[in-house]
């Protein structure tokens, strides 16, 4: 195949930022994409409704003319939410889901939730409505190895929880470990699973062999390269249970290349050529449009885009570099091999 044409896809798991930054990554993502889940964690984070809202107008004022695009918000866990808050702004249309971090596990995540007993009642409330939980599902526990994070949150909190709460929907969002797909598949349809663009690309060595690449950094971090195949295996599978979510993560450089650098690689740009170049590799072309542009709508219980999207082969592939926005240059990610794929139009 050298030619494919799509429903228009969605990114099940967005950071646009705000402001400066907003404006200037908005248009990488509304160029291919019909919606997005968007990413709560803002400073200070969207924790209400009436902040979903007046984000999602910021969003929007930022879309620049002639694009379409529709974020679709979340609000951000925390041990002070309120139950009936979240059930008005989703009775609304506003809010498609709650985001769950645990306290410190990324970007921003230091409101979140220390004691999950502590939100039980928002999330017997979200169970009841039918409202999604996203889940970054890494422990924080300094006894924990950064790459057993996600198994050992599959184990000590996310099946408990589940177990306790059976009718709450829950995004294992950017799962990185063949634990996460064999727990993902093991699921009902309750549960469904999010796999980014750069864990089906990035190991670990490519973040550390021959020096630290800071651009690849992201959390959660890439593991071994069992588990990258894993995800591979998931993501081309056609499998309903899996669907894409970038968690495209915008950090102008000084910030990434940095002693403390930020974690988060920026694939909104070029997440769909990406995508045709792993698929054809698996032989998996033909599903490509069940996991970028169907499986995530029916989780999420609405209607695939009205519109297509087309890739086409051809010479290798360019973009640029960088995206220059106002807060500072924004490096793209960089896949580290020739790609020949291409979006028309």
């Amino acid at each position: 195949m050298t030619r494919i044409t799509i429903t228009r896809p969605d990114d099940w798991h967005l950071h646009l930022r705000d402001g400066a930054m907003l404006k200037g990554v908005l248009p990488e993502s509304a160029r291919h994409f019909g919606r997005a889940i968007i990413m709560p964690n803002l400073v200070p984070p969207v924790v209400t409704g009436d902040q979903a809202a007046a984000y999602r107008d910021r969003i929007l004022a930022a879309l620049p003319e002639g694009m379409a695009f529709d974020p679709l918000m979340t609000l951000y866990l925390t041990e002070g939410t309120d139950a009936e808050d979240v059930a008005r702004a989703h009775a609304s249309g506003l809010v498609k889901a709650v985001k769950l971090y645990p306290a410190g596990a990324t970007t921003n995540s230091h409101g979140g939730v220390r004691d999950l007993d502590r939100v039980t009642g928002v999330l017997e409330r979200m169970a009841e409505i039918g409202l999604p939980l996203c889940v970054h599902g890494e422990v924080t526990t300094h006894d924990v190895d950064i790459f057993d994070r996600e198994a050992v949150f599959i184990d000590t909190v996310l099946d408990p929880l589940r177990r306790r709460i059976p009718g709450l929907r829950v995004v294992m969002e950017h799962i990185t470990t063949e634990e996460g797909v064999a727990y993902a598949r093991a699921g009902d349809e309750t549960l469904g699973a999010t796999i980014t663009t750069h864990h089906l690309i990035l190991n670990r060595n490519h973040i550390l062999v021959g020096g630290i690449k800071p651009h690849y950094y992201c959390l959660p971090v890439a593991k071994r390269e069992k588990h990258r195949l894993a995800l591979r295996a998931a993501a081309t599978s056609g499998e309903g249970r899996f669907f894409l979510g970038t968690d495209s993560a915008p950090h102008v450089d000084a910030l990434k290349e940095h002693a403390c650098g930020c974690a988060g690689c920026f694939t909104a740009t070029n997440t769909m050529q990406l995508l045709a170049h792993v698929f054809e590799e698996e032989g998996a072309l033909p599903h490509l449009e069940a996991f970028t542009s169907l499986n995530g709508p029916r989780f999420y219980g609405l209607p695939p885009n009205a519109g297509t999207l087309t890739l086409y082969k051809g010479e290798t592939a360019v973009w640029p570099a960088k995206i220059l926005t106002e807060a500072g240059p924004v490096t793209v990610f960089d896949p580290g091999f020739p790609v020949q794929w291409h979006v028309e139009g």
